[in-house]
């Protein structure tokens, strides 16, 4: 493996990181309904485990409002079920063909807990980050004895990844600000 072709699978793995947090960012609860915030509730329906997002669409008519409505009537209550044990501090109401979710408004202890989650969610995904740095440092050294790169060529592949990493902790750190500022805001 040349020292690109390194650069090259530490940033691909870099960039899924960085998504895997901002899909992550769309589960925590802010002051307004989005969809993103059951899509991924696991319900036990049909002998396996679904996501609500397979079962049903998910609308927001109101703000503070979310709408489910099952393809199939009989996956009504498992998803009723799911989306309480999933412990998201919301109460599905059952009317007739679909599930009604009201979104209480927040209080500013509640949104502190949701900004402490999101930061440790930011902090993994840096932490991250780091692990695919150093996996890629240990890459560098290996191949360098191996493959007769030069100690300058090393240096500057090592430089190189210093820059990759030092750009996707900012991007990880500007998702967060992002979120806090979505959180924070009444």
């Amino acid at each position: 493996m040349t020292p690109d072709d390194i650069l090259l699978e530490a940033e691909e793995r870099m960039i899924k990181t960085e998504q895997v947090l901002v899909g992550e960012f769309a589960g925590v609860r802010t002051g307004k309904a989005s969809p993103a915030l059951v899509e991924n509730v696991l319900v036990e329906v049909y002998g396996s485990q679904m996501r609500i997002r397979e079962l049903a669409g998910i609308t927001a008519p109101e703000p503070r409002m979310l709408v489910i409505q099952p393809w199939d009537l009989n996956s009504l209550h498992p998803i009723e079920k799911a989306i309480q044990k999933a412990n998201l501090g919301l109460n599905p109401a059952v009317q007739g063909k679909i599930i009604r979710l009201v979104f209480p408004e927040l209080s500013q202890e509640r949104r502190q807990e949701f900004v402490k989650i999101s930061k440790k969610m930011a902090e993994d995904a840096r932490v991250a980050v780091r692990h695919i740095r150093r996996d890629a440092m240990d890459q560098l050294k290996k191949h360098a004895h191996d493959s007769g790169i030069t100690e300058d060529q090393e240096k500057q592949a090592e430089k190189e990844l210093q820059k990759l990493t030092d750009q996707y902790v900012a991007k990880i750190d500007a998702h967060l600000a992002g979120k806090e500022k979505e959180i924070l805001t009444v």
